[in-house]
Formats: structure tokens, C-alpha cells, sequence
């Protein structure tokens, strides 16, 4: 080999380096300069500062254009300063951009559970129902077993429900799916016992489904037999149907008090320092018992006075004690 190609060889190998080296450094610089930037985004969020997050999130783009994150907390900043049902000119481009930042967040990582929601969560405050559904069922379909999903999906399904049937229905089958992923969790049957008191509809539909709640704490209760939370939950429910369907006859209301009664009652003698329960047999001697038998007038508004004294200073007592656990923690 001649000394003159020994020379064209030795510098296309230093080229060669210089190049890999000047590479890499562009590389390493990119990647610090898109840490930097979105950290400065990250902590701009925190503090609700927004705009000024979309800058440093936007820079972060420029030098890492394939960055899941950035692009689903450039839309989530976008979707803050959103406003829904604001027909502007400003709002509806802060839809689009906010659309379209989540859009290619999830076209990046389209089995990531936290994006699918910002994104369904954007339809969903536009009111756009399709897509919104289907993307929170996506989120079931990845993650069948975690039974948060459940209730994210059926809050969903409960924002449309009022004057919807069908989805009413849909809600309802997603409170039952997250029973059955978990039967012998409480929290399930407390879910779907709520959700049925918060119905809507004419005064004999409402009584049916707090009719089916009861069966719902009433299961609760079974799992959790020593709850005093389970037991005043049974006890509202019994309390409300007293008061609130005055077509009911006096004698089916009166029963449904004296379960009440010893529902709350139960509540008490599991915990005697647990307020609320004192704060409902108040209402219960004087709103519902001094009416249902009026010759006993005097002696329920006693009693319900004493249960609302002794609510008071229980409440008393635990913002006394809460104070003082603040004072001994400075």
C-alpha cells in the first residue's frame, strides 16, 4: 500500500470520528436540552401556570418531537385554559390545539391508559359522546382487572344519563361490572347504592330505586358488619324514604322510620364518637317521627334535640383535637 493511500485512508477514519463524535454530541445536546425544558414545563403546571408551560413544553418538542408526555401536557394545558360552551373565536382554537396535542400524544403510545383518558376526557367536555366512549372503554379493555376503571367509565356514562335511558342503563351494567370484578369488596355495592339514590324520575320511580339501593347496603353490610359508616349509610336510606314519598300510607312510613331508627341506632353503638349519625336521628325524632305520631310530639322533639347537642359537641370535639394535632405538628 503506498504512503499516499495509507494518508486518504487515516484521514476518511478521522473524518469518520469527528463526524460520530459531533453526532453524538448534537444527540446528548438534544436530549439535555429537552430534559430542561421539560422540567421547567412540569413545574409551570404545578403551579397552575399554564402559558408559560406551553412554551417550555413547546420548546421541549423541538428537540424531542417523539416525547409522549410533553405532547399530553401541552394539551392538558391547553384544555386548562379551555373553557366549554364558550363559542369564541380563542376558545375554539384552544380546541383544536388541544385536540391536536393529545391526538399525537395517543397516535405515539395509543395503549397508554393515562393519555386515552386526557384525550376522552377533551370529548368529553365537548360533549362529544361517541368518541369520549370510546375511549374510556379502551381504557377497560387494556386494563380489565383495575376496577378504578370501572367507576371512571360509569361517572361518564351518569354525566349523559339524565335524560338518556339507555346510557342510564350503561352506567348501571358499569357499577355491576366493578361488583363483579371484586365481589367481596364493599366499596362495589356503596358505588352502585349511591348512584341509585342520585337517579332521577317521578316519585315511584325514585322510591323503587332507593328500594334497590337499600339491597345494595344491606350487601355492604354483610361484608362489613362492624362498620358504623355501613350502618348509618342503611339508615339514611331508610330516613329519606320516610320523608321524602309522602304518598306512601302513615303506617308503611312510620316502619320504614323505626328501621331507620335502629339502623342510625346500630351506627352509634358501633362508634359512639362517629358524628353524622347523631346529626341524622335528630331530623328523624323531629322531622319524621314527631309528624308520623303527633301524640309523642313533644317527647321525639326532645330526643331529637338531645341527638343534635350531642352532634354538636362530638364536632366540637374533633375540630379541637384536629387544631391541636396542627398546632403540635408547627
Amino acid at each position: 500500500m503506498s504512503r499516499k493511500t495509507q494518508r486518504i485512508i487515516i484521514a476518511a477514519a478521522a473524518l469518520a470520528i469527528v463526524v460520530a463524535v459531533t453526532g453524538c454530541q448534537n444527540i446528548s445536546y438534544s436530549k439535555l436540552a429537552a430534559n430542561y425544558h421539560f422540567n421547567r414545563a412540569n413545574a409551570l403546571f404545578r403551579e397552575n401556570k399554564y402559558r408559560q408551560a406551553i412554551t417550555e413544553y413547546e420548546a421541549t418538542l423541538k428537540y424531542n418531537s417523539g416525547l409522549t408526555q410533553a405532547y399530553r401536557f401541552l394539551g392538558e394545558s391547553y384544555k386548562q385554559l379551555y373553557k366549554p360552551g364558550v363559542d369564541t373565536s380563542l376558545n375554539k382554537d384552544l380546541e383544536k390545539k388541544t385536540l391536536d396535542a393529545l391526538t399525537k400524544a395517543y397516535g405515539i403510545e395509543p395503549n397508554n391508559k393515562d393519555v386515552i383518558y386526557s384525550l376522552g376526557d377533551m370529548y368529553d367536555k365537548l360533549r362529544k359522546f361517541p368518541e369520549a366512549e370510546k375511549l374510556y372503554l379502551r381504557i377497560i379493555e387494556l386494563q380489565p382487572e383495575n376496577m378504578s376503571n370501572y367507576y371512571v367509565v360509569a361517572e361518564f356514562y351518569k354525566r349523559y344519563s339524565a335524560d338518556n335511558k339507555d346510557v342510564a342503563k350503561k352506567a348501571e351494567s358499569m357499577y355491576l361490572r366493578r361488583i363483579e370484578t371484586d365481589p367481596d369488596n364493599p366499596q362495589g355495592y356503596a358505588y352502585m347504592a349511591t348512584y341509585l339514590q342520585e337517579g332521577s324520575g317521578g316519585p315511584e320511580e325514585l322510591l323503587k330505586a332507593y328500594e334497590r339501593a337499600a339491597e345494595f347496603w344491606q350487601k355492604r353490610i354483610s361484608l362489613q358488619p362492624d362498620s358504623a359508616e355501613a350502618w348509618l349509610a342503611l339508615g339514611v336510606n331508610q330516613w329519606s324514604r320516610s320523608f321524602r314519598f309522602q304518598f306512601l300510607t302513615a303506617d308503611t312510613r312510620l316502619k320504614m322510620a323505626q328501621e331507620a331508627l335502629r339502623s342510625i341506632g346500630k351506627a352509634i353503638e358501633l362508634d359512639p364518637n362517629y358524628p353524622e349519625p347523631y346529626a341524622w336521628m335528630g331530623p328523624l325524632y323531629k322531622a319524621v317521627l314527631s309528624k308520623l305520631e303527633p301524640e309523642k310530639e313533644a317527647r321525639y322533639n326532645a330526643e331529637g334535640d338531645r341527638y343534635l347537642e350531642k352532634f354538636q359537641e362530638l364536632r366540637k370535639r374533633a375540630a379541637d383535637r384536629k387544631k391541636l394535632e396542627e398546632e403540635l405538628k408547627k
